[in-house]
């Protein structure tokens, strides 16, 4: 019996490890398994709102290693378990990434290909609000093809992180996104 593709073993192992994850208070973010020969390797990304610490990763990386051993079956043979949180480098594509960018400077590339950059407020299911050039502004997601998430080396300013707090992003009446030609830097 040929051993299955790795597209059926991501799904197959997906089930098997999905609770184990989830029971350790995180969302399994991304599963990808590769295959060289017999020998596997198991990639598990997974992250939470309030972070994913070293701690977290050595004993969810425990956990996940104990179940799989105990579904050795479906490798069938040597595997490397890999267990990470998402890089920075990972694009904002849903609702909950843009959530746990709040205060983040975000670059933003429209589909036309126009960019901008702003930093993250208070996102919902449809949009987030963002402050770009120092007016708030709301983004649908619809409007986004692609956001990463800028690394900066100091804390964001206090004004704008004032300005971008619930509590002051539920007073302003954010200005809706204009349309997206003559956004680019």
């Amino acid at each position: 019996m040929p051993s299955p593709g790795p597209e059926q073993l991501t799904g197959q192992l997906h089930g098997v490890l999905e609770p184990i994850v989830t029971a350790a208070g995180f969302e399994l973010d991304e599963l990808d398994v590769r295959v060289a020969g017999r020998r596997h390797t198991v990639k598990v990304v997974v992250d939470s709102d309030t972070g994913v610490g070293l701690d977290d990763i050595a004993r969810l990386s425990r956990s996940a290693s104990a179940e799989l051993d105990q579904h050795e079956h479906l490798i069938g043979g040597s595997y490397t378990l890999e267990v990470t949180s998402p890089g920075v480098d990972r694009p904002l594509t849903g609702p909950r990434h843009w959530r746990r960018a709040h205060l983040r400077l975000v670059e933003v590339r429209r589909p036309d290909g126009t960019t901008f950059q702003g930093r993250v407020g208070p996102a919902g299911e449809e949009a987030v609000t963002m402050l770009v050039d120092g007016a708030l502004r709301e983004v649908r997601y619809a409007d986004v093809a692609h956001a990463t998430v800028q690394v900066e080396f100091r804390p964001p300013p206090d004004a704008e992180v004032n300005l971008l707090s619930p509590d002051h992003a539920q007073t302003e009446n954010p200005t809706p996104s204009p349309p997206s030609s003559g956004e680019q830097r």
